[in-house]
């Protein structure tokens, strides 16, 4: 006899889930100035236009690690992480985006729970992966709301996913 699983969310749920953090990231990106995004820091820590290129070089060949279990650099899968202005960004962002949303669905089944090597560093099921990119994108757009703040910008309401 078998215990029943319980399942806290499915697959879709937590693809929103992911992707409303990136609208949120996406906003603290749009509520920067230009010349900060690429300069402000605080502390030593790198400006906001390097911790979101960090998140894009996860989030994009990451997704593509999932799905095929091959785990390449951005510039291996064809794209450029380095925008040269807050709308290039953006627009790199939002190709992210689609394409998390297109392999979302090719996910093979049993793949959240596989153990895979992320990058060749991180062992972890796959649905781990996933919470350690979201993870990260949280951590970096936190340090992005203390950077808008130390400019005098309200940031976003952390909790405004649309």
């Amino acid at each position: 006899m078998t215990a029943p699983v319980a399942t806290v969310m499915t697959a879709n749920d937590f693809l929103e889930q992911w992707q409303g953090h990136r609208r949120l990231t996406r906003k603290t990106i749009e509520a920067f100035p230009e010349k900060e995004f690429f300069s402000f820091s605080v502390g030593g820590m790198r400006p906001f236009a390097e911790l979101v290129n960090e998140m894009m070089e996860m989030a994009g060949p990451g997704i593509y690690g999932i799905v095929t279990n091959e785990w390449k650099t951005f510039g291996e899968l064809g794209m450029h992480s380095k925008g040269k202005t807050k709308e290039e960004v953006l627009k790199q962002w939002d190709e992210i985006t689609r394409q998390i949303n297109d392999l979302w669905g090719q996910i093979p089944e049993g793949r959240f729970q596989e153990v895979q090597l992320a990058f060749g560093q991180y062992e972890n099921p796959g649905f781990k992966t996933i919470l350690y990119f979201i993870d990260n994108e949280i951590h970096h757009r936190g340090q992005g709301f203390v950077y808008l703040r130390a400019l005098g910008i309200q940031p976003p309401m952390f909790w405004d996913r649309s």
